[in-house]
């Protein structure tokens, strides 16, 4: 009798707790029918990385790894290749140590010169007085003398082709009044670009002991670079500057009408050396850049680039033992990039995330919104692979999802990572998480409704689970 009358109490109460929860929320609702009674989203993340479906057929694809650079016996003091669309390291030699960089100094001027003539504080055929300090500038050059006259683009000619000192230290100076002021451009311009080991001295790669003894720094320092820095300094070049080709393609180029011989690319490699008698053995498909040097400290170095279907490498190698084999091992490296990788879209813009296809919206006419990512996923990958291994993590914020919400707003990010086997860095993209379309804000009595359906499955939920 005891346990009849305590659940007989138990349900009357709650019937009485429902009676007035019920008048309450109506009552509520008749003064404010806009709020919603649903519990606001918190920050929602992947605690786990996931792995992303793989759709691609595998029944023929390569495993994700690559063969070893150990096997290129690669002579180099440092060398280092990238493949500048994604910024991927795919092969790296010592690639960070601060070395000479000789005259592959020039490809800051050169980049410097030519953002100068891009945002129109320069232009091509300003003409430039040859100073001093050009002048008397030894190693390679063009003899210019002292109040000679030339355009800018000839000098820029001059210095990209012939590597010339001169009309590099012409050109510094025209831009920022002295050769001095130009070098604090250039190291400015260098932590912009995130190099960590540039430091330059003056605009041509010359040891300071070959400067002209007036012009030299008082600092007993010299210009070094890693070769991972030249690499990333000739990626903003190619990106920049896309036209960069019109001038370091150049196979020669005679300065002068008087002068009886023209200048000769120092630069074997490039491709339209396949017709030249003594060139021909070096010249490489697709190649089209960028700076050779060398100087006693340095020994022999050449920053390339060349593009192949589509895809553009940049390579760096650094202290070889001579003029032709800073050639050959150049050759080395790209060989192995364009026989090994390509550039792959492995996610379309617009894909769905697993486990985050939609969002909660607050007061919409519809509760969810759909999600996808923003653009495509690119990686660089083994060549005949699907891209396999990729995972991911997504985080999600939908606190301040509340109706109306726009098609393409940002609700999130995807992080997707993938490695390639026998290589030290994995690639890394993150891209948005944005609505896929328009949700609009519903009326007061849609929401009035929906609250008291929630209000009682809670409620039911609550009984159910006191019996």
């Amino acid at each position: 009798m005891i346990d009849k009358s305590v659940k007989k109490n138990k349900r009357q109460r709650i019937q009485r707790t429902l009676a007035s929860l019920m008048l309450f929320n109506i009552l509520c609702f008749s003064a404010a029918p806009a709020v919603s009674l649903a519990a606001p989203n918190m920050l929602a993340t992947a605690d786990t990385t996931k792995a992303t479906e793989d759709k691609a057929s595998t029944n023929n694809a390569k495993p994700d790894k690559v063969p070893s650079i150990d096997q290129l016996n690669l002579d180099v003091s440092s060398a280092v290749l990238i493949e500048p669309s994604t910024g991927q390291v795919l092969l790296s030699i010592n690639a960070d140590e601060a070395l000479p960089p000789a005259s592959m100094t020039k490809m800051m001027t050169e980049y410097i010169v030519a953002e100068k003539v891009k945002q129109g504080e320069l232009a091509w055929d300003d003409v430039v007085t040859v100073g001093e300090n050009a002048a008397k500038t030894v190693g390679s050059r063009i003899f210019l003398a002292e109040g000679d006259q030339h355009t800018v683009e000839e000098l820029y000619i001059a210095m990209a082709v012939g590597s010339a000192n001169d009309a590099t230290v012409a050109l510094a100076e025209h831009v920022a009044g002295s050769e001095a002021e130009f070098v604090t451009m250039m190291n400015d311009t260098a932590k912009k670009m995130g190099l960590k080991t540039a430091f330059f001295i003056n605009s041509t790669g010359l040891s300071r002991a070959d400067m002209p003894k007036k012009y030299r720094p008082e600092e007993d320092k010299e210009t070094v670079m890693s070769a991972m820095d030249t690499a990333l300094l000739a990626k903003y070049i190619v990106e920049d500057h896309p036209d960069f080709s019109r001038f370091t393609a150049i196979q020669s180029h005679k300065f002068r009408p008087r002068d009886t011989n023209p200048i000769i690319n120092y630069n074997w490699m490039l491709e339209a050396n396949k017709s030249i008698t003594n060139f021909k053995s070096y010249a490489y498909e697709g190649l089209d850049g960028l700076k050779t040097g060398h100087t006693n400290a340095a020994g022999y170095c050449f920053a390339g680039t060349a593009e192949r279907d589509g895809m553009r490498l940049i390579s760096v190698v650094m202290g070889t033992k001579s003029e032709g084999a800073r050639f050959k091992e150049t050759k080395k490296v790209l060989d192995y990039g364009f026989d090994n990788f390509e550039v792959k879209e492995v996610q379309a813009a617009g894909a769905t995330v697993q486990g985050f296809e939609t969002v909660e919206v607050k007061k919409g006419k519809g509760k969810e919104a759909a999600l996808v990512t923003d653009k495509a996923l690119t990686f660089v990958v083994p060549k005949g692979s699907s891209g396999k291994n990729i995972t991911f993590e997504a985080k999600v914020d939908s606190s301040s999802m509340t109706a109306p919400v726009a098609k393409d707003t940002k609700v999130g990010t995807v992080t997707y990572t993938y490695k390639i086997e026998g290589m030290k860095e994995a690639q890394t993209e993150t891209v948005n998480l944005i609505t896929a379309e328009e949700v609009e804000k519903a009326g007061w009595f849609k929401l009035f409704l929906r609250a008291i359906g929630d209000f009682f499955a809670d409620l039911f939920d609550s009984i159910k689970n006191l019996f």
